[in-house]
């Protein structure tokens, strides 16, 4: 009986160890860690630590008891008094983020306490956006880049990639040379090119910055600066990295359904300190279907016209 108790033991020890060595590395043609596919970030889990938890990680029982709140609290919420989040196309996660076996309460992992780390000055930044953004109707470019159909305003197609709410679609093409990614929100494709010095020229900015990548044993290391400042603001997640932002992100491919995705942020212009966030990507059925933002920008004219409403109104009321 000691045998055989043993013996299943031993099995029990063995069984965990042997499939964590399942997963082999998928390749491409050119050697590569293989990253293509179709990909979702979807996920519970919040990128700041919300005040429900006040630990990283959390149990499968609060985790599931938040994700229930949250759901009901999100679609009871007519803040914005058209119904809208019952109405549009809203993915809220089935599932907190797992990682190394632990959930996770928040995207960011330093600062410890799950908070972006603004500076005074960052503060200040954050909250004059937000205060352009439902007051300052003078022209096109006043405007935050998700009214005029640009990437990056949503957060979930800028850089760093944050959690999509919805059309969290991503398709990973390779080449020897370059890697892109086709996001479903607004159709944006991000295309970053393989070795090289990389760096920003002199007063080129983009929307998405200018990306330079290599490898790192399996893991695709990307760099990029040089952003546009009209996509500092992200006013669907409510969060401002500046133009001047340097990001890092790290890409490793941890089984056959899931890339690590982890990603530091240098941006001494809006935080007090630089910023590090992990979360998963997930492959999916999913299609990245096209992405249609108010065809032919027709929603523009009309929010511009509310502005000369807004100003005839209080040039009235100023009389």
């Amino acid at each position: 009986m000691r045998i055989r108790v043993a013996c299943l033991t031993l099995i029990i020890m063995i069984l965990p160890a042997a499939a964590a060595q399942e997963f082999k590395m998928p390749r491409t043609p050119a050697g590569a860690p293989d990253l293509q596919g179709v990909w979702t970030n979807t996920t519970a889990t919040l990128l700041e630590r919300p005040g429900a938890f006040d630990a990283p990680t959390t149990t499968e029982g609060r985790a599931t008891a938040f994700i229930a709140a949250s759901k009901k609290a999100f679609l009871e919420d007519n803040s914005d008094g058209i119904g809208g989040r019952q109405s549009e196309w809203w993915e809220i996660g089935d599932y907190m983020t797992k990682i190394n076996g632990e959930i996770r309460t928040s995207v960011i992992v330093d600062p410890p306490n799950g908070k972006l780390p603004y500076s005074e000055a960052g503060k200040a930044m954050l909250a004059k956006a937000q205060s352009d953004m439902f007051n300052v109707y003078d022209h096109p470019e006043a405007r935050p880049s998700p009214e005029r159909c640009l990437s990056g305003g949503s957060g979930s197609t800028g850089v760093p990639i944050f959690t999509a709410r919805y059309n969290g679609n991503y398709q990973i093409v390779q080449t020897a040379d370059h890697l892109v990614i086709s996001m479903e929100q607004n159709g944006v494709v991000r295309i970053i090119p393989l070795g090289g010095a990389g760096g920003t020229a002199a007063g080129a900015r983009r929307w998405m910055g200018n990306s330079i990548a290599r490898w790192e044993g399996d893991t695709l290391v990307v760099r990029t600066d040089g952003f546009h400042p009209g996509d500092a603001y992200k006013p669907a997640a409510a969060i401002y990295v500046s133009e001047n932002a340097r990001v890092t992100e790290r890409f490793t491919r941890i089984s056959p359904t899931e890339i690590l995705y982890q990603y530091t942020v240098e941006d001494p212009d809006a935080f007090s300190q630089t910023w590090r966030g992990e979360q998963l990507f997930y492959t999916t059925t999913n299609r990245v279907l096209e992405s249609a933002c108010h065809e032919g920008n027709y929603s523009l004219p009309g929010i511009l016209a509310g502005g000369r409403e807004f100003d005839r109104r209080k040039a009235k009321a100023n009389k």
